[in-house]
């Protein structure tokens, strides 16, 4: 096996797991965004602001 066969294969997995992966995380936030009892973000205009550092 040599490096022209072996470096587009690498490529092409990490691509694959990149896309993979956002898909997923993707998913995790619509499912966040959709239930109303999660804790918004000390971001967001309407959460709970900054919090005091322990």
């Amino acid at each position: 096996m040599d490096w022209n066969f072996l470096l587009p294969l690498l490529a092409m997995f990490t691509l694959l797991a990149a896309i993979v992966f956002s898909l997923y995380s993707k998913a995790q936030t619509e499912k966040k965004m959709k239930d109303p009892n999660a804790p918004k973000s000390s971001l967001a205009k309407d959460g709970p602001g900054p919090q005091p550092f322990r």
